[in-house]
């Protein structure tokens, strides 16, 4: 298939660079680091000894980890979704 100015494999190498970006993302997101809180570093609520063990380095209580989770992230970045021959068009 022709592709214009992009080379071979040119898709396919951005969308396997924006899976890369998103799972890496999602993995520093996930993994909290250090030593857990005894109390929610928002409200100053207690957080149960469970929550503490199960998640080693939380910082927040679980509703206000609910709360933060609930808002809208802005994510910046590349875009990758259109190549030169689609932005000419």
């Amino acid at each position: 298939m022709a592709g214009g100015w992009a080379q071979d494999g040119a898709v396919n190498e951005q969308i396997e660079a924006s899976l890369a970006d998103e799972l890496a993302r999602m993995k520093a997101r996930r993994q909290p680091v250090g030593e857990s809180l005894t109390h929610c570093a928002d409200c100053g609520e207690e957080i149960p000894q469970a929550r503490r063990t199960a998640l080693p380095g939380v910082k927040l209580c679980i509703d206000c980890q609910q709360e933060r989770d609930a808002r809208p992230q802005a994510r910046g970045g590349i875009n990758r979704r259109g190549s030169k021959d689609s932005q000419l068009r």
